[in-house]
């Protein structure tokens, strides 16, 4: 993990680890995807933004597990799954999710398989 992630986690070291299996998983399953660290989240490309890493709050602050993520995934349609924290349709027919993820546990095969789609998908694959 470079200084920039480090610098990124500063203010909640726990994360960072959330991060590390998130970015491995992720740069496993998409081919030629590209990190790209900034101010307010990290971001997945191909060379489109496909997915992003936050630390935005998406749930109530009693919900919250005490050390996460959010992981934002734009899809060509609205995921019917408890495991979604928040969905917006910005433009017809494309949805932004938002997942708190709080354990390594929650980066499983059907998280990675949205992740594809979205890769796909801003890969204009799809």
């Amino acid at each position: 993990m470079g200084p920039d992630v480090l610098f990124f986690f500063e203010k909640d070291p726990a994360a960072a680890a959330l991060y590390e299996v998130f970015e491995s998983k992720t740069l496993a399953a998409v081919e030629n995807a590209a990190v790209r660290v900034q101010k307010t989240q990290i971001t997945f490309t191909n060379p489109k933004v496909f997915a992003a890493v936050s630390l935005l709050p998406v749930r109530k602050k009693d919900k919250r597990p005490p050390h996460y993520i959010t992981v934002t995934l734009g899809l060509d349609r609205r995921l019917d799954s408890p495991r979604v924290d928040g969905a917006v349709e910005p433009y017809p027919r494309r949805w932004t999710h938002h997942f708190m993820i709080g354990s390594p546990e929650e980066v499983d095969g059907e998280l990675m398989g949205w992740v594809r789609d979205a890769a796909a998908l801003a890969a204009g694959k799809r």
